[in-house]
């Protein structure tokens, strides 16, 4: 029995010590490359909004359904459908006096009702903004161009970068007096773009009820792409 454990042993360590002899051992140089595919939004998302102020909180609230329901209908007549408009937020805040030395006392209240939009159309957007205005919107903000799919422009992207990482590993081998080989592992260290900065718009009370066109440009989105990469040294 001893004889036998023995012999299996060494048979295993023979094994190991033939497979660690057929690794093979690599000289490898590591990279990190970059590169950027250009997309153009497709979608575009604003938030519009009424505030009003009464004396009491049925006035307020009454003024405010009368506005947002004029804006909404004013939004549907120049293109915008049920799909596109979404109420996103609704509130009462009491008006309150807080001289020093009295308790608060409640001057009136003000309510506020904010609808998104989405639209796929996107040149839309100065129009939609204009008719909202137009219409009673008092409060506008979280302009926004995006790209519904987030997948676009990713392979053109990736490969740009990873053309950049093996440019960089073939510029250190031929450095080094070496040549370089196959890449032996890949990976994509890319991290997404923040969502893009909220224009914000307030109207005042001066404005003329009717106002021309907002000027908007979506431009163009810009995604970065960053590869890391090992290649084999020869």
């Amino acid at each position: 029995m001893k004889r036998f454990l023995i012999i299996a042993a060494m048979t295993i360590t023979c094994a190991a010590n033939a497979l660690a002899q057929t690794q093979p051992v690599y000289e490898t140089v590591s990279v990190t490359g970059n590169g950027r595919s250009t997309v153009k939004p497709d979608r575009v998302t604003f938030n519009a909004g009424v505030q009003t102020v009464a004396p009491t909180v049925e006035e307020a609230v009454n003024q405010n359904n009368a506005r947002v329901a004029a804006v909404i209908a004013a939004l549907k007549k120049n293109g915008a459908t049920d799909a596109d408009i979404r109420t996103s937020n609704f509130a009462i805040w009491p008006q309150q006096d807080y001289s020093q030395g009295k308790l608060p006392r409640i001057l009136g209240y003000q309510v506020s009702n904010n609808v998104t939009v989405t639209r796929k159309e996107v040149s839309d957007a100065g129009k939609l903004l204009q008719v909202a205005v137009s219409a009673g919107v008092n409060q506008a903000s979280g302009l926004q161009f995006e790209v519904s799919d987030p997948a676009k422009g990713r392979d053109e992207g990736l490969r740009a970068a990873f053309a950049d990482a093996r440019a960089k590993a073939s510029l250190l081998a031929q450095a080094a007096g070496r040549s370089l080989g196959r890449a032996i592992s890949i990976s994509d260290s890319t991290q997404r773009n923040p969502p893009p900065q909220p224009m914000a718009m307030m109207r005042s009370a001066e404005m003329s009820a009717q106002v021309s066109d907002v000027p908007i440009e979506s431009g163009s989105q810009e995604n970065m792409y960053v590869v890391s990469a090992v290649f084999e040294l020869r």
